[in-house]
Parts: C-alpha cells; sequence; structure tokens
C-alpha cells in the first residue's frame, strides 16, 4: 500500500510547528463571568449545558494560552 503524502510534504514545504496564541486575560474573566452567569439566571437545563461547555472551553483555551504562549522579554 502506498503511503499517503500531505500536500505540503509534496510540495517541500514543512508544516509550521504549532504554537499558541496568546490571549488578553479580560477572555479568562468573560468564560469565569459567563459560567457563573450561566449557573445563577439560566433556567433551562439545555441552554445551561450548552452555556457552560462554550464558557469552559473559552475557559481551557485561555489556560493553554495562558500556559503555551511565548514569553516576553
Amino acid at each position: 500500500m502506498a503511503k499517503k503524502v500531505s500536500r505540503a510534504s509534496a510540495k517541500g514545504q514543512a508544516r509550521p510547528k504549532w504554537h499558541a496564541v496568546p490571549l488578553k486575560g479580560s477572555f479568562m474573566v468573560m468564560s469565569i463571568l459567563g459560567i457563573l452567569i450561566t449557573l445563577y439566571l439560566v433556567e433551562d437545563m439545555n441552554y445551561k449545558v450548552a452555556f457552560i461547555l462554550i464558557f469552559a472551553a473559552m475557559f481551557i483555551a485561555s489556560f493553554v494560552s495562558m500556559s503555551k504562549a511565548p514569553l516576553l522579554q
């Protein structure tokens, strides 16, 4: 069976290494506030779960950005 060749390697270009983009601190604050407000104010369980998942994804993204972002000198 033949090996699959990606488009980047077929053209001779190296694929850039993944790096986290630094996010602002307000992004993390908004995710925490969004979770708290959703827990207290949203009554419909389907909406509550959906909003909590979205704000949790925002929080995880901001945490990854905080821990993996390049340090400024």
